[in-house]
């Protein structure tokens, strides 16, 4: 109904104004006795639960209705969900912030049910089971539990809950209590205020606290939503306002009733709402009150800006006026908003009063401006929604210079809690409620209530991402659907094709938890991202098509995390037949094992038949054993497993000479103790043995293994050149011929620092030119030796080339003008006299 004047449902309560907005009308059936339901409101105009009161007598309405039951219902009183309940008796309802219904039984067992009716559930321990839960307080974040041995268990967080004992109060009877939240307190953490005897005890986690009241017992306290003030409520009817630091008292008022109020909250941060079966008293400040009369039983949600009164034929919201709105509508008001108004008035009925009133606001036009758009966020009625919205846009038109961007935002927000106040949706979010709730939240509370179109209407509007909604939708159409999978799939596919941002992982793994794995396997399919699509694969035990996703998306560590869920859980058999035909993810296991594990390696190669392989892997693990025997069995193992195939005759014959090697090392290792010959090669051990001395040996290895003269002589020079033997290399320089030429003797003992040695294989080196056995002397300092070559050659050139040198080498000494005397002389035997 379209009230006819603003403060039609204003009331003041002392030096301030506060109204009761009705929301709805006709909102539970008249047979429902709410005297019999505890009642539970979800914060921000959320979802109210009702669960019948054990402890109360009903009246007998049949089998099915004594079923017991929660029921989620909006605030309209439309039935959201319907929770079926025979887990034990309820000792606590209430709601997080996310909208999620929080529902404690006796024996200390919780349960998180969110309002399509799935749940988490955790025990609290801590004596909950031995003692059992007498009643909870909730807050935003998390609740308290008291015992009946009057101990209390906390929990901070419903999303990883870590159940915590307090300090344990005082004994006597608990009167009443509440909680302070931890964003209130110093300590930040919960402290619990406990009625007890005639005072008051503040427990924390730690201690137990006395705030030496003497006006108890208190039936009933509550804590201010800003966690600033607590209201006490005495056995005699009074109430009492004061600082939660119980420092200061505020207020006190007597409701001279002669039984206590069945519940008391507060209204805002502001005022104390009291509640007995059919009538409402609120307390303002300084003890002021007005009284409400009900036809039938009342329940008070809170909320932060007001509190919502509920019977079976309303639901109103009683709230403080908004400072702005009494700023316009208040009467007598002549403030520039209210005047802002009235102007709208007469312009609508083509009065000239309209351009007075423009000019009698003067230079307070913004100010007004300001304060109709902030109004208008604050109604409720929508006929005066636009009556300041009017009034705001009239006085922009005026002004030269404007910032619209409050005045959009504020019609855009109207719009959206218009629509989401309406009873067939039944949120009645405020305007403080919203900017708290954020239009994300608000969306997804429609969501949880499958209002999809008007979520995607509302996110559009606003400028959100709509992705969330279209997966939920798909996820609902999959758990309620009974048409066949094929026709499911088709469905969510058209719908949702085009979309961006859309999780087809989300909604597959929603079919997978109803049981239609096909689906969830075609839904798959639409995933573009593989990790996204292989770990709810492997969930669902598709091994193959997940390996095959992995494989296909060029990802080598999805890859690997595949093949290691799959070794964890397949026989050794099964997980080598999978990979059996997929190169990439053999080449993957391959690698891997080569470097972590041998055995593992050789299973592999024995069940894929690659002997030369799986021989290779014995011969490594040979090369690596600490003794010859190890080493030994090893190779026949190798030999063994390339016995069978005849195309592997070289790498057998390769494996006996390895055999015999071994042996041979392990009897030097026995006749030369001090040395170690194990794991050296053929080479390594004639260079080892020449190096020794044992030259005797070095030759017969050389013999049993076929060396080549050419690879011995050079394994005999180095080995020689590193053990600086100059005699024996002078005995090799006599042979007459060396298989390795002259030249590398040269260099390698040159290299090694003994030019004289290296200059007398010079001559035998006769594959090479004179000007490079020139240079050979050179490089051994020979420089007469050197012009001797040169006169042999008759390469006069050469020879002044030498006598330069020679010259630039000398520096007067003896020797050097001798050497140049010498050139000099063979230049003058080549050149004719009278020639230069």
């Amino acid at each position: 109904m379209v009230a006819t004047s603003p403060t039609a449902d204003w009331d003041k309560v002392g030096d301030r104004f506060y109204r009761k907005v009705q929301l709805y009308t006709n909102v539970f059936d008249q047979d429902l006795e709410l005297e019999n339901y505890l009642i539970a409101g979800a914060p921000c105009g959320g979802a109210i639960a009702l669960y019948r009161d054990e402890e109360k007598l009903h009246a007998y309405r049949g089998t099915q209705a004594a079923k017991s039951s929660i029921d989620i219902c909006s605030c309209a009183g439309k039935l959201i969900r319907r929770i079926n309940w025979d887990k034990g008796s309820i000792k606590g309802l209430g709601w997080s912030e996310d909208e999620s219904l929080l529902v404690i039984t006796q024996d200390g067992t919780v349960r998180c049910y969110d309002l399509q009716g799935d749940f988490t559930q955790f025990s609290l321990g801590n004596g909950a089971e031995e003692y059992g839960v007498q009643a909870c307080r909730f807050w935003s974040t998390g609740f308290v539990a008291l015992l009946s041995n009057s101990h209390l268990v906390s929990v901070t967080g419903f999303d990883e809950p870590r159940p915590k004992a307090l300090a344990s109060p005082p004994e006597g009877q608990v009167h009443s209590w509440t909680v302070l939240p931890p964003s209130y307190t110093l300590s930040r953490s919960v402290e619990v205020l406990l009625a007890i005897e005639k005072t008051i005890y503040v427990v924390d986690a730690s201690d137990s606290d006395d705030r030496m009241l003497e006006n108890g017992p208190f039936t009933h306290t509550s804590v201010s939503p800003n966690g600033k003030f607590v209201a006490l409520h005495t056995e005699d009817g009074k109430v009492w306002v004061i600082s939660s630091d119980f420092q200061n008292k505020f207020s006190e008022y007597d409701s001279k009733a002669k039984t206590n109020p069945k519940d008391v909250q507060w209204c805002g941060n502001n005022s104390v709402v009291l509640a007995w079966e059919d009538e409402v008293h609120m307390v303002g400040p300084n003890g002021a009150a007005a009284k409400y009369y009900y036809d039938g039983h009342v329940h008070l949600i809170p909320d932060m800006d007001g509190v919502r009164i509920i019977s079976n034929d309303v639901c109103e919201f009683l709230q403080k006026v908004p400072e702005v709105t009494e700023d316009v509508f208040k009467l007598g008001s002549t403030s520039p908003a209210s005047v802002l108004v009235d102007a709208i008035e007469q312009l609508e009925k083509k009065s000239p009063k309209a351009d007075d009133d423009i000019q009698l606001i003067g230079s307070n036009l913004v100010e007004a401006v300001d304060t109709c758009v902030k109004a208008a966020g604050y109604e409720f009625n929508i006929q005066w929604q636009k009556q300041l919205l009017k009034a705001a846009s009239f006085g922009k038109s005026v002004l030269d210079l404007y910032n619209s961007d409050d005045f959009v935002d504020v019609c855009e927000t109207l719009r959206v809690l218009n629509a989401v106040r309406f009873y067939e949706i039944g949120l009645p979010v405020s305007y403080d409620q919203f900017i708290r709730l954020t239009p994300e939240k608000l969306v997804q509370r429609l969501v949880n209530r499958q209002h999809y179109l008007l979520a995607l209407r509302v996110s559009e509007y606003l400028r959100l991402p709509t992705d969330g909604i279209y997966v939920h939708w798909a996820g609902q159409k999959v758990r309620v659907s009974t048409d066949d999978e094929e026709s499911i799939c088709r469905v969510i596919v058209q719908k949702l094709e085009g979309k961006r941002g859309i999780s087809f992982e989300a909604i597959a793994k929603a079919a997978y938890d109803e049981g239609r794995g096909r689906l969830a396997t075609e839904l798959l399919n639409y995933e573009p991202r593989a990790a996204k699509q292989v770990p709810l694969l492997l969930n669902m035990e598709e091994d193959e098509i997940a390996l095959d996703k992995a494989i296909e998306s060029g990802d080598t560590d999805l890859v690997f995390f595949v093949l290691l869920q799959l070794r964890n859980k397949l026989p050794l058999s099964s997980f080598f037949r999978v990979i059996n035909h997929r190169p990439v993810a053999t080449a993957l296991v391959e690698s891997s094992a080569r470097a972590q594990d041998k055995e593992f390696l050789k299973d592999l190669y024995y069940q894929d038949d690659r002997r030369l392989d799986g021989a290779s892997v014995l011969v490594d693990e040979s090369l690596q054993a600490r003794s010859v025997a190890a080493a030994m069995d090893k190779l026949r193992l190798a030999q063994k497993l390339l016995s069978d195939a005849k195309e592997h005759g070289v790498e057998l014959k390769a494996l006996d000479e390895t055999s015999k090697l071994l042996k041979m090392q392990q009897n030097l290792e026995r006749d030369l103790s001090d040395e170690s010959f194990l794991g050296l090669s053929v080479h390594e051990s004639i260079y080892k043995l020449t190096r020794l001395g044992y030259s005797s040996r070095a030759k017969k290895i050389q013999a049993e293994f076929k060396i080549g003269e050419k690879t011995y002589w050079w394994l005999r020079l180095r080995a020689l050149v590193a053990k600086r033997d100059w005699a024996e290399l002078e005995e090799m320089g006599k042979s007459r011929k060396s298989p390795i030429g002259w030249v590398p003797f040269f260099n390698e003992i040159l290299s090694a620092g003994n030019p004289k040695l290296a200059s007398s294989y010079v001559s035998k080196c006769t594959s090479q030119t004179p000007s490079e056995r020139i240079e050979m002397y050179l490089k051994c300092g020979q420089l007469v030796k050197a012009g001797e070559e040169a006169f042999k050659a008759k390469d006069v050139k050469s020879l002044d080339m030498l006598k330069t040198k020679g010259q630039a080498a000398a520096s007067g000494t003896d020797g050097g003008q001798g050497a140049i005397k010498e050139i000099e002389r063979f230049i003058a035997l080549l050149r004719p006299p009278g020639r230069k």
